[in-house]
C-alpha cells in the first residue's frame, strides 16, 4: 500500500498529512473484460451528447458525479465550455424549478445542528455555499428547491479552483416558502409552511453562523441567492465576524468590474475620451444591481476620482424609472445612488432616460426579457462609437437582449458581456465573440485564495484584487481578439492567478492567518497555489 504525504503550512510550521486514497477498483469480474477507462470517458460524453434537452443533460451529469466523481470532474475540466452551462447557469435554473421532481439522491445539508456535527468530512471542510432559496436567479422564492444552486456553485469551485470535493458543503436553509405552487405540490421536498418572520430568521442565522464556525473552524461561507434585503443585511452583520462573502452582491460586481475595465479601454480608444468620462446606467436596482454599482465605483477611483465623483457617474433605474431623491420613499439599499441633481418629473421610459444621461455603458440586472429593445440599443449606438451593452440577468430567458441583436443594432460596434452564454455571431462576414460575465471567473479564485491564506474576513480590497486579477489574466491572443474575458478553458490557470492576488491583498490587509505564505516570492506563491489544486 502506498501512502502519499503532502506538506502544508500551519501557524508558520510546515507539516505533513496523508492524502486521501482513491476508491478501490471493482472486484475482478465486475467489469467487462474489454473495459477501458479512457474509452469509458468517451462513452460517457457520447451518452451526454445524445440527450436533446438541457435538463436531461443536467440529470445525467448529476448521476455521473454520484457514480464516478473523478470521471465527472475529469470530463468537466476537459470540456469546460460545454459543461458549465449545464451544471450551472442557465440550466441550473430549470433544475431548481424541478428539483423536487427530479430528485435522485441526497446531496448537501438542510439546517440542523446535529447534522452539522455529523457531517462525514468535518475536518476537511473548507468552503460552504449557503442559500435560503428565497431569490433563486430571477425565478423568485423556490424554497428548498434552491439546493441545486449550492451544489452547482461548489461543482464549479471543484472544477475551476481544484477545491477537494470532500472539502465542500452545499447547504439550503429550509425556512419555509411563500411559493404557493410548491406548498401545494405533493412532491415538494421542503417544509410545508410560509417563510418565517424576519425576526425569527435573524435569530436563526445568528445561531447558524455560530455553530458553523464552531463545527468547521476553517470554513469559508459564501451566501447565495438570499432575498435582496437579507443579502445586504446578513453580509453586513457577519462579514467582520466570520470569513464570509456574498456572490450576488460582491462576486457579480467583481466579474463585471473586470469586464468593464477591458471594455472601457476599448470604448475610450474608439471615442478618444478619457476613462474618467464614462457614465454607467443600470436597469435593475436589486441586490445584484446595487452590488455591481458599488463595485464599479472602484473603476472610477482607480482613475483618480474621489468617492463622490465616482458615485456621480452611476445612474440606477428600477421599476418606477430613474432613481432620484425627490421621487419619494425608496428601499434603503437604493439610496446611495439616488440622484440629487435631478428634480424634474419621473423618467420612466428607458430610451428617454438614455437621452438624458447619455451613458457610455448600459447594464441590465432587471430579469426583464427584451428590456433592451432595438430603439434602446440604437440610441446607445448613436451616442457612442463602441457602446458597452451588458445584459447580465440570468438565465437566458430573462436576459435583457441577445448578442446577435446587440451586434445587429449597433452595426457590429457593440462591446458586449452577458450573464448567460450566447453563441458567436457573424456580422458582415466576420465572427464576433460575446463576453460572458460569469461569476465563475471570480469566486473559485477568490475562495481558493481566502482558504489557503486562512483569511479571517473577506475584505472589499480582496474582492477588488480578484477583479483586477481577472482583468489582467487575458493573454495576448485574447487581447488581440478584443475579448473582455479570458477563454473558459483556462479556468484553472486563471483561478490560480487570481488566488495569488487575493492572498497578497489579504496579507496587506493583515487578515491572513497562514503567515508562512508571507515568505514566498510571487512565483513560489503561484506554484504553491497551483500545487494545492485537486486533480481528479
Amino acid at each position: 500500500m502506498t501512502v502519499i504525504l503532502t506538506p502544508y503550512w500551519s501557524d508558520g510550521v510546515q507539516r505533513l498529512k496523508a492524502e486521501p486514497r482513491p476508491p478501490p477498483p471493482p472486484p475482478r469480474g465486475h467489469l467487462p473484460a474489454a473495459y477501458d477507462g479512457a474509452v469509458h470517458a468517451t462513452r460517457c460524453l457520447a451518452q451526454l451528447r445524445s440527450k436533446d434537452k438541457p435538463i436531461e443533460k443536467y440529470i445525467y451529469l448529476s448521476q455521473l458525479k454520484h457514480a464516478n466523481e473523478g470521471l465527472f470532474y475529469r470530463l468537466c475540466l476537459a470540456n469546460m465550455a460545454e459543461f458549465t452551462p449545464i451544471i450551472y447557469t442557465p440550466t441550473v435554473g430549470d433544475a431548481c424549478l424541478q428539483h423536487s421532481h427530479i430528485f435522485r439522491h441526497p446531496e448537501g445539508l438542510r439546517q440542523d445542528w446535529e447534522i452539522l456535527k455529523g457531517w462525514p468530512h468535518k475536518d476537511d471542510a473548507r468552503i460552504s455555499v449557503v442559500t435560503d432559496g428565497s431569490r433563486i436567479l430571477g425565478l423568485g422564492d423556490l424554497g428548498v428547491n434552491g439546493m441545486p444552486i449550492s451544489i452547482g456553485k461548489l461543482s464549479l469551485y471543484i472544477a475551476g479552483a481544484g477545491i477537494r470535493p470532500s472539502s465542500t458543503i452545499p447547504i439550503c436553509l429550509d425556512l419555509g416558502t411563500n411559493n404557493q405552487e410548491f406548498l401545494d405540490d405533493p412532491l415538494y421536498l421542503g417544509l410545508r409552511q410560509k417563510r418565517v418572520s424576519d425576526e425569527a430568521m435573524s435569530e436563526f442565522m445568528e445561531e447558524f453562523m455560530l455553530e458553523m464556525s464552531r463545527t468547521f473552524p476553517k470554513l469559508l461561507v459564501q451566501f447565495e441567492d438570499f432575498s435582496t434585503e437579507h443579502a445586504f443585511y446578513y453580509l453586513d452583520i457577519f462579514r467582520h465576524r466570520y470569513p464570509v462573502f456574498n456572490d450576488d452582491v460582491q462576486g457579480t460586481g467583481a466579474v463585471v468590474l473586470s469586464g468593464f475595465l477591458n471594455a472601457a479601454r476599448l470604448s475610450s480608444a474608439a471615442s478618444g475620451q478619457p476613462l474618467t468620462s464614462h457614465r454607467i446606467l443600470f436597469l435593475g436596482a436589486g441586490s445584484a444591481g446595487v452590488g455591481v454599482a458599488m463595485q464599479l465605483l472602484s473603476f472610477f477611483k482607480l482613475q483618480g476620482l474621489s468617492q463622490e465623483e465616482a458615485r456621480s457617474r452611476i445612474y440606477l433605474v428600477d421599476s418606477q424609472g430613474l432613481i432620484f431623491d425627490s421621487r419619494g420613499p425608496m428601499a434603503s439599499h437604493k439610496k446611495y445612488f439616488s440622484r440629487s441633481d435631478y428634480n424634474g418629473p419621473p423618467l420612466t421610459n428607458l430610451t428617454e432616460i438614455i437621452k438624458y444621461v447619455k451613458p457610455t455603458a448600459l447594464l441590465g440586472l432587471s430579469t426583464i426579457k427584451g428590456a433592451f429593445t432595438q430603439e434602446v440599443i440604437e440610441t446607445m449606438a448613436a451616442y457612442n462609437p463602441r457602446p458597452m451593452i451588458f445584459p447580465l440577468s440570468n438565465p437566458v430567458r430573462l436576459s435583457e437582449c441577445e448578442f446577435h441583436e446587440a451586434l445587429k443594432w449597433t452595426e457590429g460596434r457593440v462591446l458586449f458581456a452577458s450573464g448567460s452564454p450566447f453563441p458567436d455571431a457573424v456580422w458582415q462576414g466576420e465572427i464576433h465573440y460575446p463576453g460572458q460575465g460569469n461569476n465563475m471567473y471570480i469566486f473559485p479564485g477568490l475562495g481558493l485564495g481566502s482558504i489557503l491564506c486562512r483569511a479571517s474576513t473577506v475584505t472589499d480590497a480582496m474582492v477588488e484584487a480578484s477583479s483586477l486579477g481577472l482583468a489582467d489574466s487575458l493573454n495576448q491572443d485574447e487581447r488581440d481578439s478584443e475579448l473582455l474575458y479570458p477563454r473558459l478553458n483556462r479556468i484553472r490557470e486563471i483561478s490560480a492567478f487570481i488566488a495569488t492576488r487575493v492572498i497578497r491583498k489579504a496579507q496587506e490587509e493583515g487578515v491572513d492567518r497562514n503567515s508562512g505564505l508571507r515568505t514566498l516570492s510571487d512565483s513560489e506563491l503561484l506554484m504553491f497555489v497551483t500545487n494545492k489544486m485537486w486533480n481528479p
